[in-house]
């Protein structure tokens, strides 16, 4: 099962009243309400696993950032990202919102990664 990086929290729901509130006509748009409840990223199974393995620590912040920059990615058409740290590396389907898989920094400089279309560098 997923683990979720972020959890819906009350703010979240009182944003989709405001959203809902600003909404010239009653009908409200559920995509607009989904997208602002739903800031999260997804770890699929097997990359929670290899972050345990590896060590792989990276805090919420640093979690935000990638969500952010997965997002950025996305609108520039990218599907699959992957996403260099300065302690880890993440393969990311910024499609469906998912950490694929995680390497440790040594780990993948020997590696060659295929299937993507766009990299991300977080350096901090």
């Amino acid at each position: 099962m997923p683990n979720k990086i972020n959890s819906i929290h009350p703010h979240h729901l009182l944003q989709a009243k405001q959203i809902q509130n600003k909404k010239s006509s009653s009908k409200i748009d559920f995509k607009d309400v989904f997208q602002q409840v739903s800031n999260q990223l997804t770890i699929s199974k097997h990359a929670k696993e290899r972050i345990d393995e590896r060590n792989i620590h990276i805090d919420e912040r640093q979690w935000n950032e990638i969500y952010a920059k997965i997002q950025e990615a996305k609108k520039k058409g990218v599907q699959e990202s992957l996403v260099i740290l300065n302690n880890a590396t993440l393969l990311v389907s910024a499609k469906n919102n998912t950490v694929i898989t995680a390497l440790d920094r040594e780990e993948s400089t020997s590696r060659i990664f295929t299937n993507i279309n766009g990299t991300i560098l977080i350096n901090k």
